[in-house]
């Protein structure tokens, strides 16, 4: 068996659906590699593209409110469908083909994420804040040597079910799990600021700075709920956030040697060794 879940090296991967679906088969390789050098990748993945377009195919209206998805019911059957069945699936055969071992599994299995409702539940509907995270259950599959592969449903004691952001979601698991970096692959090279007319990625940045970066309106759009994602769950104890591009070369194996990619998040600029 080798290493317990506990002692063997663990980060949270947060991507998105459609980002997850376009990279190559180059990036799943380097999942496998980490995998296999002994450093355990726990994967949560979002799908909302996917979403859009399934509930326009079967003539369902969404919108957004500030960033999330009104959820009524109808639509969390779609955001279910889509996030724990296809999407789930499509990652989790992907990674095996490529030589990983690779186990998914939606929130909702064995009420791994326990979620109550956003405190503006009567604006948006069935979304969920995480309010737990079985731990025991991501450690007993990597104890099996398997990479676990989530999708961010969650549901409470009365089972009722809640569709999650990934970002609110992966930034819950990597807390709860006591891991210590979570990484956030997206479709843009970081956090970007405007130094002398160019767009430029910050590649170290503290939470006061990323407050006052909202405040100014330098970060916004769908980059907002991902650094608040961040900052939450350095609050839950991970030490670093990193922002990084699906296409960078090599992104994972940097990552596990430490080296520099993309935006690095951190409480203080005091901690930077």
């Amino acid at each position: 068996m080798g290493h317990s879940a506990r002692t063997l090296r663990r980060f949270v991967m947060k991507c998105g659906g459609s980002t997850l679906a376009d990279l190559p088969d180059s990036f799943y390789e380097q999942l496998r590699e980490v995998q296999q050098s002994g450093t355990m990748p726990i994967i949560v993945h979002g799908g909302g593209p996917a979403i859009s377009e399934t509930l326009s195919k079967l003539g369902i209206e969404s919108e957004f409110v500030n960033g999330l998805r009104k959820t009524s019911e109808e639509v969390l059957d779609v955001v279910e469908m889509v996030l724990a069945g296809s999407m789930n699936k499509q990652i989790v055969r992907r990674l095996n083909r490529l030589g990983a071992s690779s186990i998914g599994l939606s929130g909702t299995d064995g009420g791994l994420i326990e979620a109550q409702p956003v405190s503006n539940a009567a604006e948006i509907g069935f979304v969920g804040d995480v309010v737990g995270v079985q731990a025991e259950i991501i450690n007993g599959i990597i104890e099996m040597g398997y990479m676990p592969v989530v999708a961010p449903i969650g549901i409470d004691a009365a089972g009722q079910r809640y569709n999650i952001n990934a970002d609110t979601a992966a930034g819950a698991v990597a807390a709860h799990l006591e891991v210590q970096q979570l990484l956030v692959i997206t479709d843009v090279p970081g956090i970007m600021r405007v130094v002398d007319g160019e767009k430029q990625v910050l590649p170290i940045v503290t939470t006061e700075e990323i407050e006052a970066m909202i405040a100014s309106g330098e970060i916004y759009g769908g980059m907002i709920p991902k650094v608040r994602a961040a900052m939450k769950c350095m609050d839950g104890g991970v030490a670093e956030v990193i922002i990084a591009h699906g296409t960078e070369p090599n992104v994972i194996q940097k990552l596990v040697a430490g080296e520099a990619i993309g935006t690095r998040i951190v409480r203080e600029a005091v901690s930077i060794v």
